[in-house]
């Protein structure tokens, strides 16, 4: 496993980190089955560990909480974030300084740590000065609570070059990380949030980078969706509106390219994403061994330059970008 710094902070976490978006808990072999991914994860050299208040209600801080207390407290990073509602109450909700102070130490009993590593704010929230998110955050660095923190797409690169102003106006200890869908099928970061984070030293940890399952290559044109996959059973249906035939054909021809480079589409994918230098983590999920196995063998692939301009002829993606005259 390689390691990188977040951004320009101290930080190192590994190239593959793991998620507890689709962590299932639902029942004791689910549960049993999720513990030993965390500690397998831990075992292949993974150390940073992505979590959410509102992930199952709370239940998958606990349960995070309740296997990493077997390692040493040094030897990971953990996530979480706040905005999303934790009662019914007009504050329990949203990025004010009252919820995201209550928030912190929920999340902290929870997971019974003394401190979270890095600290999301898991939405924008429009109701609440800026300032006065940045200014908790910042706070809760100082009291020892939180060591980093960071935000979500949502905040866009209008909003981040906005607080970055506020950090510099008044000294706030700074913003660390931006988390943003970030795959193949989705580049838009690189129209504008990419730049903003190379010039302030923001690292990235982007989620969903195998685009809701698209990118694993297990759906195939013309063919039914497998028994048990995401398509099947989701309640969103985010997978089922991507799987037109126009992404089915370009995962087609990509997952060709991994083949003649000997890997896997979704090695190929999470190395594709790893290129940009950037990218501080890729947050990824996995319910089984060989899921993970996969997901970590992309720290050591790097994508020669003919085959990442063979994808990008492939993909068909284009920067905007404005001229006058």
């Amino acid at each position: 496993m390689k390691y990188r710094s977040v951004g320009k902070s101290g930080l190192k976490v590994s190239e593959i980190a793991l998620g507890s978006w689709m962590t299932d808990l639902s029942g004791s072999a689910q549960a049993e089955a999720a513990k030993e991914t965390v500690k397998l994860a831990y075992e292949k050299g993974i150390n940073f560990f992505d979590c959410a208040d509102a992930y199952s209600g709370g239940k998958a801080e606990k349960f995070l909480g309740k296997v990493l207390k077997d390692y040493r407290r040094s030897s990971y990073v953990v996530s979480s974030k706040v905005f999303f509602p934790t009662g019914s109450g007009a504050n329990e909700w949203g990025l004010s300084r009252k919820h995201i102070f209550e928030n912190i130490d929920r999340s902290l009993m929870n997971m019974n740590l003394d401190y979270i590593d890095l600290y999301y704010c898991h939405r924008f929230d429009k109701t609440t000065p800026m300032e006065e998110t940045l200014r908790a955050l910042s706070d809760l660095v100082t009291q020892g609570k939180i060591l980093y923190y960071g935000v979500s797409e949502e905040w866009g690169a209008a909003r981040i070059e906005e607080a970055e102003k506020i950090i510099e106006k008044y000294n706030l200890h700074p913003l660390t990380s931006v988390q943003p869908q970030y795959n193949m099928m989705d580049r838009y970061i690189e129209h504008e949030i990419m730049d903003v984070c190379e010039k302030y030293g923001i690292g990235i940890t982007p989620f969903s980078p195998l685009a809701q399952g698209l990118l694993t290559g297990k759906y195939k044109k013309g063919q039914p969706y497998p028994k048990g996959s995401r398509a099947t059973h989701q309640a969103d249906r985010q997978i089922n509106n991507l799987l037109t035939d126009e992404n089915l054909d370009k995962v087609d021809k990509v997952e060709k390219i991994a083949g003649n480079l000997g890997v896997k589409m979704p090695v190929l994918a999470l190395a594709w994403i790893l290129r940009k230098d950037i990218v501080s983590s890729v947050i990824t999920g996995a319910s089984k061994a060989s899921q993970l196995e996969s997901n970590i063998a992309a720290s050591d692939l790097v994508i020669p330059d003919d085959a990442l301009e063979e994808i990008d002829k492939i993909l068909g993606f284009t920067k905007f970008e404005r001229h006058v005259g």
